[in-house]
């Protein structure tokens, strides 16, 4: 009865964390440049003594979409998007090197190009520093360019050019603050083929229904194993009294 009871146990557990993974991505549905988790059950052995035949199916990310999501026209001078493969390369919080799609891009206080999230965007020097203007456009090749202030539209002045880069997808990992990052720390080449639009943003590329339907089907799921914890009680109880009678 107790290896019946914790096979349902384990079932239920690595459902919850599917469930949570379902949950990350509904929670980013609308998050510009997130891109969708994947995960999927996989069949592990159990340990010990008992029959090979015994197995636990245990939810593992599998890792992430990378399709581009829709793009939304903002009109918006600081908006890009990556048009096809490529990324955006930003410096992260520990001072490496990370890499977005999300191009909702600001400029400070102290007058750093950054995310929306407060992450200095990298030019071909490292950040991006933008003086005091009246104009600025990014150009398709990531040229930042803008009129100074106090200035006529003759002395547009080109300040940086954004870093984009295009690594191989087996080369990513996801960090926990959402950025991707090269596997070992290391740092992607310029790619100049990578090209932006400007006046848009890539939405999310989550699909809000097919979580919803995924999120419905753990919960049975779940409800499953709860309903085979259960069982394995009564049962258990049933021979308990059965013994406690003779």
């Amino acid at each position: 009865m107790d290896r019946s009871l914790y096979v349902a146990m384990t079932g239920a557990t690595q459902t919850m964390r599917a469930q949570a993974e379902v949950a990350h991505n509904l929670a980013n549905a609308n998050t510009a440049g997130f891109k969708a988790e994947l995960s999927a059950f996989r069949s592990v052995p159990v340990l010990g003594d008992g029959e090979r035949s015994r197995i636990n199916a245990v939810a593992q990310g599998t890792g992430w979409d990378l399709s581009a999501g829709p793009q939304v026209a903002t009109g918006r001078d600081l908006d890009v998007a990556v048009q096809g493969q490529g990324w955006i390369a930003v410096q992260a919080a520990d001072g490496g090197e990370g890499y977005t799609r999300a191009g909702s891009l600001q400029v400070g206080a102290d007058g750093l190009l950054t995310t929306a999230t407060g992450q200095p965007v990298l030019g071909d020097g490292g950040p991006i520093s933008v003086p005091p203007y009246t104009q600025l456009t990014i150009g398709n090749d990531g040229t930042v360019s803008v009129v100074p202030q106090g200035q006529g539209p003759a002395t547009l002045a080109v300040v940086g050019r954004i870093k984009l880069v295009n690594p191989e997808p087996a080369q990513l990992a996801k960090g926990g603050d959402g950025l991707m990052r090269l596997a070992g720390d290391g740092t992607a080449p310029a790619d100049a083929g990578v090209r932006l639009a400007s006046g848009v943003i890539e939405s999310s590329n989550v699909n809000p229904s097919e979580q919803l339907v995924r999120m419905i089907e753990l919960a049975r799921q779940f409800e499953m194993q709860v309903r085979g914890i259960r069982s394995a009680d009564d049962n258990a109880r049933a021979a308990t009294q059965l013994l406690q009678a003779t």
